[in-house]
């Protein structure tokens, strides 16, 4: 008898599950070992880290800002980045909502660390600051905005008001940060309003190099991935599907599970790259960078920490594991460097004579961090 090739997909990726694939672990390069970088000849330190405003818990126990903490804390001319999703699910709610104290229980967590380690600190929206996509997303992260202002003690959410952006900040010596708002792109409903074609010409302007600085574009949606975002899928997708709603719901739906992995896959939601709309964003920003690859394009969205070699970028990092335990399988890529389904964050330390070295760093349930991978840029 015939397989259906409808199944051919989910059959095969049963078959590669058994024989011992799972939820990855480490995909793609082996571990580095590029040497560290001089402290004294530090300009710059970007923590990149991204989908972190998961539930609150008691303050300062949260594994990996306590592990950021410290390594902010200790590292020269700190800067960290909130790459999106800073407050689950569902953003910034009204004062008058009951669900309010949470969300800013999780966020005041993100803002202690700055507070607590003296960096600097950054934040981009993500599609679940926008209401999770609902069409009160505007005032939602309006909302954000506000509380980051009027409690984050120096800190801010760029780009301001909903807009795309771009924003550019320069830092220290030779770095310049590029804001964008991603879910912009991807928003129905209300939303500033404002022509694409503008948006592309004033990323392609920020992004053209000046002074020698070194370019870093911070948003919530990679350009790139091998996890489930980027429409990668293993064979628990397809046996336990129900997992994707909550992680311990082991209920196995053999073959009528196969429809949620692949209605993503080809493009069902506008938050997958595989989507319509997600690629024509791509496009657009490509079309920005081919004439000035920017360094580094740093992302979450995927709860996975990936390396991937751009194209018109020269890196895309993908950095979106910041609550501790909130992980999904990734797959490696042809261009994949380094892949790994584990909490964390990415450190970029920028050298006064121009060269960037690249750790990411790996934490444990105690709240220690180690660095997998490292890696040169220059």
């Amino acid at each position: 008898m015939s397989v259906p090739a409808w199944l051919v997909a989910p059959l095969a990726s049963l078959c590669i599950g058994v024989a011992g694939c799972g939820h990855a672990n480490a995909v793609g390069a082996a571990p580095s070992a590029a040497s560290p970088a001089p402290p004294a000849e530090i300009d710059v330190t970007l923590f990149l880290i991204g989908d972190a405003g998961g539930p609150a818990v008691p303050p300062d126990s949260e594994p990996v800002f306590m592990a950021l903490r410290a390594a902010a804390a200790s590292a020269p001319h700190a800067v960290i980045v909130f790459l999106g999703d800073n407050v689950y699910p569902s953003g910034m709610p009204d004062s008058v909502t009951p669900t309010r104290a949470a969300a800013e229980r999780a966020l005041t967590q993100e803002l202690r660390v700055l507070q607590a380690s003296g960096a600097r600190g950054i934040f981009v929206p993500g599609n679940h600051d926008w209401e999770s996509m609902q069409p009160g997303g505007w005032d939602a992260i309006r909302r954000e905005e506000r509380f980051i202002a009027t409690v984050g003690g120096g800190a801010t959410l760029l780009p301001t008001g909903g807009s795309p952006g771009p924003v550019v900040v320069d830092v220290g010596q030779g770095v310049r940060l590029v804001a964008l708002d991603t879910q912009w792109w991807l928003q129905d409903g209300p939303k500033p309003a404002r022509s694409e074609h503008d948006v592309i010409d004033s990323l392609r302007t920020a992004v053209r190099p000046t002074a020698q600085r070194a370019v870093v574009v911070v948003a919530h949606h990679p350009l790139a991935s091998g996890g489930a975002h980027g429409g990668h899928f293993g064979w628990q997708d397809h046996v336990f599907p129900l997992r994707n709603i909550k992680s311990w719901l082991w209920i196995p739906l053999p073959l009528i599970g196969s429809v949620y992995p692949i209605a993503r896959a080809e493009g069902i939601s506008s938050q997958d790259i595989p989507s319509r709309a997600y690629g024509r964003m791509r496009v657009a920003l490509d079309s920005a960078f081919a004439g000035a690859p920017p360094l580094i394009y740093a992302a979450g969205h995927d709860h996975t920490l990936q390396v991937i070699a751009g194209t018109t970028t020269r890196y895309v990092l993908v950095s979106g594991t910041g609550t501790f335990g909130h992980i999904d399988r990734v797959a490696a890529l042809d261009s994949t460097r380094f892949a790994r389904s584990a909490s964390g964050f990415m450190r970029v330390e920028f050298l006064r004579d121009g060269r960037a070295r690249l750790g990411v760093l790996i934490v444990d349930r105690a709240g220690s961090a180690a660095e997998e991978f490292g890696l040169w840029f220059n």
